[in-house]
C-alpha cells in the first residue's frame, strides 16, 4: 500500500491522535472537521469517503490543515468563518470570533420586544464582525441598525456580511469612538465591551491570545475601562422605552452593576448564558414599574428612525 492509497479513515485516525497530543479537545471531530473544510464536503460526504483515498491536492490540504490546528490557530480562522445565531459570519484578522455566550445578548433583547414587526432603531457599540446587529436584524424584519467601531477593517467585514446576509439595506456603519457624538434615541442599544483584564490575558487559550485581536479583548487593567467610556453616554442615546444589552465577564457584575447606577441608569436584568455564569446586563434609563421578579421588566419598544 502505497502513501497516497491509505483510507481516510486511517488519515482521520492519526489526525486525531497528533491533534490530542497537542490539547486539542474532542480530536476526532476536530480531525473530521478539518477533513470536511480539506475537501470541501459535508459530514456525509467525508463518512462516505472514509474508505477511500485522498487525491493529492486533498492530501497536502488536509495536512496543512491539521499542521495549522496542532499549531493552535483556531478552526474559525481555518475557516474563514464562524456560526452565530445559525447565521455564518465571516472573519478578518481584526475582528473577534463570536461565541455562543454572545447570543445571550440576542436572546434578552428578543424577550423584551412585544412587537417583532415594529419598526425599531437599534445601534451597535464596537460592532466587530456584526454578528450581534445582524442577528438581532434578521429576528426584527422592519428594524434598521447602525454599527459602529474604532477599526475601518472591522467594518468592512461588517458591512460584507450585512451583503451576504441580505441586510444591507437596514445596516449603516460607521468609524467611531464607541457612542462619542453619537444622537439617540435608540430602541435598543447593543454592546460587547472588550472586558478581559490585562493579567487574564496572559492566561487565555493560545487560540484566542495569538489569534484574537487584543484590542477586541482587553479592558485594562480591570476589564472595564471600555464600560467607563459607554457608560455616561447610554442615557443619552436610550430613549424612555428602549434598554441597552451589554455583554460582560462572569466576575463583573457587581462592578458593571455600580458603574450603571453611577451614570444614572437602571439595571432591568442580569441574564446568565448557558453554563449559568452572569453574561448580560440590560440597561434601563429608569425603573420599569412592572418588573417581573429574577429576571428583570420586559421593557416595551417602538422609536422609529433612519440610524444614520
Amino acid at each position: 500500500m502505497t502513501y497516497l492509497s491509505v483510507p481516510l479513515a486511517r488519515r482521520l485516525a492519526e489526525a486525531a491522535r497528533v491533534l490530542a497530543g497537542a490539547g486539542i479537545e474532542d480530536a476526532p471531530r476536530e480531525a473530521r472537521r478539518l477533513a470536511e473544510l480539506a475537501l470541501q464536503a459535508s459530514p456525509a460526504e467525508v463518512f462516505a469517503r472514509k474508505a477511500g483515498p485522498l487525491a493529492p491536492l486533498e492530501e497536502a490540504a488536509f495536512a496543512l490543515l491539521v499542521a495549522a490546528r496542532v499549531a493552535r490557530v483556531p478552526f474559525a480562522r481555518l475557516a474563514g468563518e464562524r456560526e452565530f445565531w445559525s447565521l455564518s459570519f465571516r472573519l478578518n484578522a481584526a475582528t473577534l470570533v463570536p461565541r455562543p455566550e454572545s447570543e445571550t445578548l440576542i436572546e434578552a433583547a428578543l424577550a423584551r420586544v412585544r412587537d417583532r414587526s415594529a419598526r425599531l432603531r437599534v445601534l451597535d457599540l464596537g460592532t466587530g464582525s456584526g454578528c450581534l446587529l445582524l442577528a438581532l436584524l434578521a429576528e426584527l424584519p422592519r428594524a434598521v441598525g447602525l454599527g459602529v467601531d474604532a477599526e475601518p477593517a472591522v467594518l468592512a467585514c461588517a458591512r460584507a456580511n450585512a451583503a451576504r446576509l441580505g441586510l444591507a439595506h437596514r445596516a449603516r456603519w460607521r468609524r467611531n469612538d464607541w457612542a462619542k457624538g453619537l444622537a439617540g434615541p435608540f430602541d435598543i442599544v447593543l454592546a460587547n465591551p472588550p472586558y478581559v483584564t490585562a493579567r487574564e490575558w496572559r492566561t487565555l487559550e493560545p487560540e484566542v491570545r495569538f489569534h484574537d485581536p487584543k484590542r477586541a479583548l482587553v479592558g485594562g487593567r480591570d476589564g472595564l475601562a471600555a464600560y467607563r467610556r459607554i457608560m455616561p453616554r447610554l442615557s443619552r442615546l436610550l430613549g424612555r422605552a428602549s434598554f441597552a444589552c451589554l455583554e460582560i465577564g462572569w466576575r463583573q457584575a457587581g462592578a458593571v452593576h455600580a458603574l450603571a447606577r453611577g451614570a444614572g441608569l437602571h439595571v432591568a436584568e442580569i441574564r446568565r448564558d448557558l453554563a449559568g455564569r452572569p453574561r448580560c446586563v440590560v440597561l434601563a434609563t429608569a425603573p420599569a414599574k412592572s418588573r417581573s421578579r429574577g429576571r428583570g421588566a420586559k421593557i416595551g419598544v417602538g422609536k422609529v428612525g433612519d440610524p444614520d
